[in-house]
C-alpha cells in the first residue's frame, strides 16, 4: 500500500485553521506539521492537530519526508514561502491571493514551471458545486450570449491591515469571471473608499470591459449592513443568480425580451417575457473539502490542476490593474497580458 502523503499547514490564522481542520479529518494524507510564529497557535489547534506545531518554517522545508504545504500565511508572504517550497522539492497549494505584485505571481509561476511540483493556488469557489453547475450552464448555450455579470461579495467583516477589500476579498469573484468566460477583460475602472482605515479602501466598485462587449461589475465591501454573496448573470436568452447565502444557491429566469422576426408596429418589436423560475439540483459539499481532495488526487497523479499557478496569475493581472485605476482614482487601465 503507497504511503499517505505527510502535509504541513502554514499559518493557523482564521482561514488555516479550516484546512488543518479538514486535513487532520482527512484518511487520505498525514498533518504532520502546522507552523505559525504566534505562541497562542498551539491553544488554537490543540483538537485539531495536538502536538504539531512548530513556529519555524525551514525545518519543515528541509525535512524531505513532508511531500507539500499548504500555504495560508498572510498574503504578503505567499509568493515568498511558495517559491522557498517549490526549490525544496514541495507540493504547495497557495492560498489566494498567490501574491500582491504580480511580478512576484509570475516569479512564482516561473518556478513551478520549472519544477516537477504540483502547484495550485486557493481559489476556492472554483470548487464550489453550484458555481462548477453554474459554468456548464453558461457554456452548454441555452442561455445566450453574456450580456453582462452583476458580482456583490459584502459584509460587516474582519478589518485588515495587510490589504485592502480589492486584494482580501476580490480573487473570489475575479476567479469565477475568468472561470465562466474563460477571457481577461480587456480593461478595468476601479474606485473606493477609505472609511475605517487610511489608506486601505473598505470599499470597492469595479466595472471591467471584455473584447466582445461583454461588461462585469463588481462591489467588494466589509462594511455593509448583511452579508452578501451573489452574482447575477444576464444573457441573452435567460438570466441566473448564484447566491451563496441562500440554500437554494442557483435560479434561473426565463425572463428577457424577445424579437419577433416579422413586425409592424415599434410596440410588437420588444415583447417582455416573463417565464418561470427553474432552481436545479446542485448536491452540495464543502468547497475547501473538494479543494484539498482535489490538491491530494494532483500529488497522487490522478488529476491536473484545476487551479494552477497560471490561473493565479490572470486574477493578479486584473488585481495589479484594478489597484492601479484604484491609485488613479477610476481611470482605465489596461489588464497586463
Amino acid at each position: 500500500m503507497a504511503r499517505r502523503p505527510r502535509l504541513a499547514v502554514i499559518g493557523a490564522g482564521a482561514w488555516g485553521i479550516n484546512h488543518i481542520r479538514v486535513l487532520a479529518a482527512s484518511v487520505r494524507c498525514e498533518l504532520v506539521a502546522v507552523v505559525d510564529p504566534d505562541p497562542r497557535t498551539p491553544g488554537r489547534v490543540a483538537a485539531l492537530a495536538p502536538e504539531r506545531w512548530t513556529p519555524e518554517l525551514a525545518p519543515v522545508l528541509a525535512d524531505r519526508s513532508i511531500d507539500a504545504v499548504v500555504i495560508a500565511s498572510p498574503a504578503a508572504t505567499h509568493a515568498a514561502i511558495a517559491e522557498a517550497a517549490l526549490l525544496a522539492d514541495k507540493h504547495v497549494l497557495i492560498e489566494k491571493p498567490l501574491a500582491l505584485r504580480l511580478s512576484e505571481a509570475r516569479q512564482v509561476a516561473a518556478v513551478a514551471e520549472r519544477s516537477n511540483r504540483v502547484a495550485l493556488v486557493g481559489h476556492l469557489m472554483l470548487y464550489h458545486p453550484a458555481v462548477v453547475r453554474l459554468r456548464e450552464l453558461v457554456r452548454e448555450g441555452s442561455l445566450g450570449r453574456v450580456h453582462y455579470l452583476h458580482a456583490t461579495r459584502a459584509n460587516l467583516g474582519q478589518l485588515r491591515r495587510d490589504e485592502n477589500a480589492l486584494w482580501s476579498f476580490g480573487p473570489h469573484d475575479l476567479s469565477m469571471l475568468d472561470y465562466l468566460l474563460d477571457r481577461q477583460p480587456v480593461n478595468v475602472t476601479a474606485r473606493g473608499q477609505c472609511v475605517l482605515q487610511a489608506g486601505i479602501e473598505d470599499v470597492v466598485f469595479l466595472t471591467l470591459r471584455y473584447g466582445d462587449g461583454a461588461m462585469a461589475y463588481v462591489h467588494l465591501s466589509w462594511l455593509h449592513p448583511r452579508k452578501e454573496r451573489r452574482l447575477t448573470i444576464v444573457c441573452e436568452h435567460k438570466m441566473i443568480e448564484f447566491d451563496d447565502v441562500s440554500s437554494e444557491k442557483l435560479r434561473i429566469y426565463d425572463k428577457g425580451f424577445d424579437r419577433p422576426p416579422p413586425f409592424t408596429q415599434f410596440a410588437e418589436y420588444l415583447t417582455l417575457r416573463n417565464g418561470d423560475v427553474h432552481i436545479p439540483s446542485v448536491a452540495m459539499d464543502e468547497p475547501l473539502r473538494l479543494e484539498l481532495e482535489h490538491f491530494l488526487d494532483c500529488i497522487a497523479g490522478t488529476a491536473r490542476p484545476r487551479t494552477p499557478v497560471s490561473n493565479g496569475v490572470r486574477v493578479v493581472q486584473v488585481l495589479d490593474a484594478a489597484q492601479r485605476s484604484l491609485s488613479a482614482d477610476g481611470v482605465p487601465m489596461v489588464c497586463a497580458t
